[in-house]
């Protein structure tokens, strides 16, 4: 994914103030927004400005975000820091407005088409976005008055997808940013322990009954809910509970048939491939997918693998087989 330089997309310097930050959005956005701009991209340009805005307007946000420093230039190839899918926790549970007035929209802006708002609402953010807060994160988080109960809290947890499928406990050390007093933000290192359950997906919640922020006056405190992002796996694709894994196979193993040694979540098992089978074809192996009621199903995809002609006696088997075969892999365009 691209790297996105939120800071030149408002046209701010790193030391900007909430002021000058909300006052360059504004100012942009009556530039690009939809109903009134006659610019060819605007409605892309008004979309990174939201998304831009939303991380730079939140304190938490934008203290996770200049963690990453600012030695990345805009549209360069980016990957998240191993540590960084885990490493910090957010107020407000993923999905969720939190806090009073600071959460909604926000105020109107006058353009010149009319009164419209500018406020972003946390929707079609980039990958960029999704890799460090969340797919589902949106909106501030802080600001108006606070409930007497503590805040739900949210933060992302990153799983290999054997540790999806079959589960665990694991052990998380989280930054918690804290907005003090004088409008600084602190980070704060914190540690919880989670049960993960068997067979959870991509996007999946994790509570954490009472592990979100602190209440007082003897309130109960908030959640804290964990988002599942599974990594991506060199062997396998993952659709919902589904998996695809590709099993080369040798071409006397597609004509004659075969029992192969195929990988599964739950170990290896034989597979059975019919005689006459193709590259391409697809066998299922009902159960063997992603933990769950029902599980998941897994599917080989069969892929032929010739061997190279690289001796002698391989070149002589070959030109027999064209001699003595009577195969034509194209019969099929000639008759149409």
């Amino acid at each position: 994914m691209q790297y996105r330089d939120y800071y030149q997309t408002l046209g701010v310097s790193r030391t900007a103030s909430a002021e000058e930050i909300k006052k360059s959005y504004r100012r942009l956005a009556r530039k690009y927004h939809p109903d009134v701009s006659k610019e060819a991209d605007a409605e892309e340009q008004f979309k990174q400005l939201q998304e831009a805005y939303e991380v730079l307007r939140d304190p938490e946000k934008r203290a996770a975000y200049d963690q990453l420093g600012a030695n990345w230039k805009q549209g360069e190839q980016f990957r998240p820091p191993p540590d960084w899918g885990g490493g910090f926790e957010f107020r407000g549970a993923p999905g969720r407005r939190a806090g009073g007035s600071g959460a909604g929209r926000g105020g109107a802006g006058a353009g010149a088409g009319g009164n419209f708002r500018f406020e972003s609402d946390g929707a079609d953010f980039s990958d960029f976005f999704s890799s460090l807060f969340g797919a589902r994160s949106s909106g501030p988080f802080g600001g108006g008055a606070r409930a007497p109960a503590g805040q739900d809290h949210h933060a992302r947890i990153d799983l290999d997808l054997e540790e999806a499928h079959r589960g665990g406990v694991r052990t998380l050390e989280l930054k918690r940013p804290t907005v003090a007093a004088d409008g600084r933000v602190e980070l704060t290192t914190h540690t919880v322990r989670v049960t993960i359950p068997a067979g959870v997906t991509e996007g999946q919640l994790i509570r954490l009954a009472g592990q979100g922020e602190p209440a007082h006056d003897g309130a109960p405190a908030g959640d804290l809910y964990l988002e599942v992002h599974v990594r991506p796996h060199a062997l396998y694709q993952v659709e919902g509970r589904d998996v695809t894994v590709t099993v080369p196979i040798a071409p006397w193993e597609a004509a004659l048939g075969a029992t192969v040694p195929t990988p599964t979540l739950g170990g290896t098992v034989e597979l059975r491939i019919p005689p006459g089978s193709q590259s391409g074809t697809r066998l299922r192996l009902r159960g063997r997918g992603i933990a769950g009621q029902p599980p998941g199903d897994q599917y080989a995809v069969l892929k032929v693998v010739v061997p190279p002609a690289a001796t002698p006696a391989a070149r002589e088997l070959y030109e027999r087989m064209q001699r003595e075969l009577p195969f034509d892999p194209r019969a099929d365009l000639q008759s149409r």
